[in-house]
């Protein structure tokens, strides 16, 4: 079939799937359309709509796994809290690349930072009776806030496009000053849009949260992505950027997804500052039967959750970290490759008429990396991704991600360089029907 591909073809595969419009389509919608698609028609997609690792997984891991199951961890049960081995070196790792200081007992292991948001949500939610809602600097990943949903949470939000330096101080204190927030939620560098605080935005951040007695969940699935400047040597500066030199009110998700390419193990870290790990709440004693936000988290929260993770894959996720702090993965040059493509992708974009919709930090061109956003004049982020699907491109509108901006987002994972010419040549036959002078 030629592209486009026809509107009763696309209509038919919609219906069957019963998704009335293909921009209020969750990203695991998105990805079996497209695959249906390819199916019926005999075109290869573009696919820029899935955030899955698009390198291989680190081969220290994988070894560190084998020999973990050969020697016969499979038939115990992990400690709840994590290994031992984890944790010391989960606490290196963010002392070598944030220069943080957290006590091992404070580094736990999640099934994935999926698990890790979602557990922060509960623990923050039972730490005092007036604070009852999630605070999210929007765009972010469309599952947090259903998360919030599936628990019943009260959510309140805002797009940090026009609130950026001083005025994202002020749009911030605008939202702590209820003094209803239990925690605010933002993933740094950011998914969908790339942008990423600047050390002043960060402060202003970790101060507030100090003055309102607010929670940081801090998502660092991107670490050491901001391709401008370089992180890998390890308790060397530069380091990552992170609200944890602000405050001491901060739990940071750190996933192995995508800093080690390990995501079908389902394993991450919970860092939480050691000030807020041993804090006494009285109200967390009620609801949640611990004292203490640390032992809530997992003897009550994890436990309920999982009973801990995956055994032998702590033991490859401790592997990697320790590899990571002796400077034998550099797994900040590793992940350059998806800013090679970032770069490849906005360039035909721009070539054909698309704009980056989030393109500052402040002064600053966001930077090359695993997300970008996109949009083009005439056209909302929903009807364009309905219109670039006939095109054999998938992507999801940014509207699903909490932007009050239009346009889509796009993820450079699964990128082959013979995608680029493909993608040209459909935008070229896209501007064919859409010209921007019409």
């Amino acid at each position: 079939m030629e592209i486009p591909f026809s509107k009763e073809t696309v209509n038919e595969v919609l219906q069957k799937m019963h998704i009335p419009h293909v921009g209020n389509a969750t990203i695991r919608q998105t990805v079996a359309l497209s695959e249906e698609l390819e199916k019926i028609t005999g075109q290869e997609f573009v696919h820029l709509e899935m955030g899955s690792p698009g390198l291989p997984a680190s081969q220290i891991g994988i070894e560190a796994q084998k020999k973990a199951l050969d020697s016969g961890v499979a038939q115990k049960y992990p400690n709840i809290s994590g290994i031992a081995p984890l944790k010391k070196q989960a606490s290196r790792f963010v002392k070598a690349f944030l220069n943080v200081d957290i006590n091992p007992e404070g580094c736990i292991p999640t099934v994935g930072s999926m698990m890790g948001t979602f557990a922060s949500f509960i623990v923050t939610n039972h730490l005092d009776e007036k604070k009852d809602t999630i605070l999210f600097i929007n765009p972010g990943f469309s599952v947090q806030p259903l998360q919030a949903n599936v628990l019943g949470y009260k959510k309140d939000m805002f797009d940090v496009y026009d609130f950026r330096g001083k005025k994202l101080k002020e749009e911030l204190e605008r939202h702590l000053a209820k003094g209803n927030i239990a925690a605010i939620l933002y993933s740094n560098p950011n998914n969908p849009t790339w942008v990423c605080f600047t050390e002043e935005e960060l402060q202003y951040i970790g101060e507030l949260a100090t003055k309102y007695d607010t929670v940081v969940i801090e998502d660092l699935a991107y670490l050491g992505m901001d391709s401008r400047k370089y992180i890998g040597k390890p308790f060397e500066a530069p380091y990552q950027s992170t609200v944890a030199h602000y405050t001491d009110n901060y739990m940071l998700m750190l996933s192995a997804s995508k800093i080690f390419s390990y995501a079908g193990e389902r394993v991450a870290t919970v860092a939480i500052s050691d000030k807020l790990f041993n804090r006494v709440y009285p109200h967390l004693e009620k609801t949640l039967g611990m004292d203490t936000l640390g032992r809530a988290f997992i003897f009550t929260v994890l436990y309920t959750l999982s009973s801990g993770v995956c055994h032998s894959a702590q033991c490859a996720l401790a592997a990697m970290y320790e590899a990571a702090c002796d400077g034998k993965l550099d797994f900040v040059t590793e992940n350059r490759e998806y800013a090679r493509r970032a770069a490849l992708l906005k360039e035909v974009f721009l070539k054909n008429g698309f704009h980056i919709v989030y393109d500052k930090d402040l002064d600053q061109d966001v930077s090359d990396g695993f997300f970008f956003t996109i949009g083009r004049k005439g056209f909302s982020g929903d009807d364009l991704l309905a219109e670039l699907i006939h095109y054999g491109i998938s992507a999801i509108s940014l509207r699903t991600t909490g932007s009050e901006q239009q346009g889509l987002r796009v993820c450079t994972s699964m990128l082959r360089d013979e995608h680029f010419p493909m993608l040209d040549e459909r935008l070229r036959i896209f501007n064919e029907k859409y010209p921007l002078d019409k």
